[in-house]
């Protein structure tokens, strides 16, 4: 009975099991059906976090391809292409922002700059406003008030550069520092090599007239013997090494101001020079802090210059060569060997206009320089050197290729810093040694006429030889920067001058070395990635690359050539946030 029960059963049970089949396949097909239909709901990406629409971005890729829109999730692009593309990434939570047909560029980078210093501006006078001795005298005694700074404490200044900012061309005396601040000691910085003090300074560094100079420094002198308040190179440090240093905490503080700045003009990537080990700590902290907005590579300056000092500082080195990541990364070692072109301590191979004996000033033996760049090389470390004239270019690239000679430099991405009378011949083998050249054409702003008046006017006009860089060595072994602060800031001062190669006056230096917007612009973003390796992550506006950009004022690509230099950013974006927006106009 059993068994005859099961066997009556199994043709109700058969039809069940075709009924349920029929409809698994129906539902089956449906969602098929669904899917060939493109429906969103299975085929749509996940929603940005940001969406931009109606903009003209340029991308900056290889093609140097125009957008209209750019979705951005988790701090990177994942989309770019028509406004229309960029609506299936808008979610419920995506935030849709219309460019109302603004100009978008990828986030600018500065390829050699001292950030440092332009988060100063409440702790130090910012002389470096001043266009006259007047202003100067002006600028000490409103910061000396609205800081409201005891009588006895120290004033300092920003860096500057007194002949070639102000009309007198020339530095301050401690007597037209006297008159402005009589009770407090000061001590001007400039951009390097010069400094200058009041007497109340010279006073507490026991200099007087039978002081003799340092080694390897000056202290100027009138006609009586008596200083004048002008301190060069190791003479700097009879007065500086009297003022304490600011506190760690008060670097950290200044350092976050600095990236606050550089973001006001469009910077979101930055290479800063020559930091010692805590220098450089000061930027990881401000970054582990989630208070960076600036993208630094950050190049040592290990202490010691003998070759035994240097491989000590080498094998005890708190980071290694180009570790880090996407916020702070260890971009080699910088040394300096000579002067500059305002300076007149550029080492050059043919002497200085109207000085048949200066040729310049070599900071370091050559000797020791090439056996620390071998040493370096040795301990894994790339080299930048800071190296203004021919001369000084022709002793990097010996040492340069020393080095390779033993371990080959190749793809390791060693850098002439500023090469701004670099020679057609220095390019090319430059060229030959793989060797990039990070130039600063704002030299040739505020500069050129003092450039041209120490150096003659043909060594003026091949100063900073963008096109012959760009044509011999390629957009990615060159880029754009200001070493700010010895530098104005502007990026877009810097576009202008490579486009233009025109000073404030309008005069024309070397207009055959002038480059077309695109390769400024290229410069500007995109080349500046190869020297800290990162070319792949950012400098471009394309998915999967870090969302940094920026929001111009006017079409960098329309505008009249003369107003390129007027241009500002409206916003600053940097890993897809808003780090500096333009306040409404009132």
């Amino acid at each position: 009975m059993v068994q005859s029960s099961q066997n009556q059963s199994k043709p109700e049970n058969l039809h069940y099991w075709i009924r349920f089949c029929a409809i698994i396949s129906a539902v089956l097909f449906g969602l098929q059906s669904c899917a060939d239909t493109n429906e969103p709901a299975t085929d749509a990406p996940p929603p940005a976090d940001t969406v931009y629409i109606n903009g003209k971005i340029i991308t900056v890729d290889d093609a140097f391809s125009i957008a209209q829109g750019v979705a951005i999730r988790d701090g990177k692009f994942v989309a770019v292409g028509s406004s229309a593309d960029m609506q299936q990434y808008v979610g419920p939570e995506t935030e849709q922002v219309d460019l109302n047909d603004r100009t978008v560029i990828p986030g600018l980078m500065d390829a050699h700059s001292h950030m440092d210093g332009a988060g100063t501006k409440d702790v130090r006078a910012q002389v470096i406003n001043a266009t006259m001795v007047t202003q100067a005298q002006q600028i000490i005694v409103d910061f000396i008030s609205q800081k409201q700074i005891p009588v006895g404490e120290w004033v300092q200044s920003s860096s500057w550069h007194p002949p070639s900012q102000l009309q007198e061309q020339r530095y301050l005396t401690r007597q037209e520092i006297d008159a402005v601040a009589p009770d407090h000691p000061v001590f001007l910085r400039t951009v390097g090599h010069f400094a200058m003090a009041n007497s109340r300074a010279l006073e507490l560094a026991g200099v007087d007239r039978d002081t003799p100079d340092p080694l390897g420094g000056k202290i100027y002198r009138d006609e009586n013997g008596d200083a004048t308040g002008v301190l060069e190179e190791t003479a700097m440090s009879l007065v500086s090494s009297l003022i304490s240093p600011p506190t760690y905490a008060e670097r950290v503080a200044q350092n976050i101001a600095a990236q606050r700045v550089y973001n006001t003009a469009g910077i979101t990537s930055a290479i800063v020079a020559g930091l010692s080990e805590e220098g450089i700590q000061v930027y990881k902290t401000v970054a582990e802090r989630g208070q960076a907005s600036v993208r630094t590579g950050v190049m040592w300056r290990p202490s010691g210059d003998s070759p035994e000092e240097f491989e000590n500082a080498l094998r005890n080195a708190k980071f290694t060569n180009n570790a880090g990541d996407d916020w702070v990364r260890i971009a080699g070692i910088k040394i300096s060997i000579d002067g500059g072109m305002t300076l007149r301590s550029a080492y050059v191979r043919d002497p200085y206009a109207g000085e048949p004996d200066n040729y310049g000033t070599l900071s370091v033996d050559p000797d020791v320089y090439k056996e620390n760049v071998t040493l370096a090389n040795q301990y894994g470390w790339r080299v930048g050197t800071h190296a203004v004239g021919d001369a000084a270019i022709d002793i990097v690239l010996d040492a340069y290729e020393n080095a390779s000679n033993q371990s080959s430099i190749r793809g390791e991405r060693f850098t002439v810093i500023h090469g701004s009378l670099i020679a057609p011949d220095q390019v090319e083998r430059a060229a030959r040694l793989d060797v990039r050249v990070d130039a600063q054409n704002v030299f040739m702003w505020d500069k050129a006429e003092t450039v041209e008046s120490y150096m003659g006017l043909a060594r003026a006009i091949r100063s900073v030889p963008t096109k012959l860089l760009v044509e011999t060595l390629g957009l990615e072994n060159t880029a754009a920067g200001t070493d700010n602060e010895v530098n104005i800031l502007n990026p877009f001062i810097g576009l202008y001058i490579m486009v233009t190669r025109k000073d404030p006056a309008g005069k024309i230096y070397g207009a055959d070395q002038a480059v077309t917007r695109e390769q400024a612009l290229r410069l500007y973003t995109s080349s500046g990635p190869y020297y800290t390796f990162e070319e792949d992550i950012k400098g471009t506006i394309e998915p999967g690359k870090l969302a940094d950009m920026v929001v111009l004022s006017a079409d960098y690509l329309t505008v009249p050539e003369e107003s390129i230099k007027d241009i500002t950013p409206l916003q600053t974006i940097v890993g897809g946030k808003v780090v500096y927006e333009e306040a409404p106009a009132q």
